[in-house]
């Protein structure tokens, strides 16, 4: 499947690429929010409907946001 290119900045930009295959996560928590949209990401690349291009745009943006998320879980930081 040929996707649009576009940009990946923020975990907003990848629910909405995930939103676009009628996929909506909501555990409750940020980090397991997070690690749920990178599985599904995942699953949606394996079954070809997400491009490799695509698809590694999104991973990085999910990876820095669950780095972020576990330095401010362990800081005790808010946002």
């Amino acid at each position: 499947m040929t996707m649009v290119p576009r940009e990946f900045r923020t975990l907003y930009d990848v629910q909405q690429l995930l939103k676009e295959f009628n996929v909506f996560v909501y555990v409750g928590k940020r980090l397991y929010d997070i690690e749920l949209m990178a599985i599904e990401l995942d699953n949606l690349y394996q079954s070809g409907v997400v491009d490799r291009s695509t698809y590694m745009k999104a991973k990085i943006v999910l990876r820095k946001e669950h780095r972020e998320e576990l330095k401010r879980e362990q800081t005790g930081k808010l946002y």
